[in-house]
């Protein structure tokens, strides 16, 4: 159904898992990522909700990375154990040396762990959407070619779509992935209070559409 197909070990010693589904057959490759930020653990929760339904005849092939954070998830923090903002540390053209707060990208572009797994996944694979699960705005954000896209979400979600988050993001995944690789990237951002089952029944049609309509 699916398997382990790369690992990544973070400095306190937790292991980051991605899967990929086992279809044979696929028309497009779909990423979805949970965790960014270690308080917003809800993402993680609806991807392992879906990793136990049947994923035996979708359409999509999906490569599925629950928790990108877990140094960060077990310390109830949105950096990682390096106190670094791990969606501010992408090397994209608009990277820059902040301050030390809780938004710090590093000392370089990459410079975590966690930064490179997911760039040699985006290098490796030919991605066609991306899904990445945050919280707490209750948006549907997007980057580079992915209103169409953004606007399908929302209608499955109730969520309004949100082209700009209301802050510069130097150096983050939308900016890397979605601006300058041209890969259409949702940012679904959750509600921060909901119950985890809520959000699974007010959000589970998501996985089933990128995994079989998108």
């Amino acid at each position: 159904m699916y398997k382990i197909v790369k690992t990544a070990v973070t400095k306190e010693s937790n292991q980051i898992n991605l899967y990929e589904t086992q279809n044979k057959d696929y028309e497009k490759t779909i990423l979805i990522v949970g965790v960014f930020h270690g308080e917003e653990p809800q993402g993680e929760y609806l991807i392992n909700k879906y990793l136990k339904t049947d994923l035996s005849d979708i359409k999509n092939k999906l490569l599925i990375i629950p928790c990108l954070n877990p140094d960060g998830k077990k310390k109830n923090q949105r950096q990682n154990s390096n106190k670094v903002d791990l969606n501010r540390n992408f090397p994209t053209k608009n990277w820059e040396k902040t301050e030390e707060n809780e938004y710090f990208g590093g000392n370089y572009p990459a410079s975590e762990i966690e930064t490179k797994f997911m760039t040699e996944i985006i290098e490796n694979n030919k991605i066609d959407a991306i899904l990445s699960i945050h919280a707490p705005f209750k948006v549907v954000n997007y980057d580079g070619p992915a209103q169409e896209l953004a606007e399908k979400i929302s209608e499955i979600t109730g969520y309004p779509v949100q082209k700009d988050i209301g802050y510069p993001t130097p150096g983050s995944f939308g900016n890397y992935a979605g601006v300058e690789r041209n890969i259409p990237i949702i940012t679904l951002e959750l509600p921060e209070n909901e119950d985890n089952e809520v959000l699974w029944h007010t959000n589970k049609e998501v996985f089933e559409f990128l995994a079989n309509n998108y």
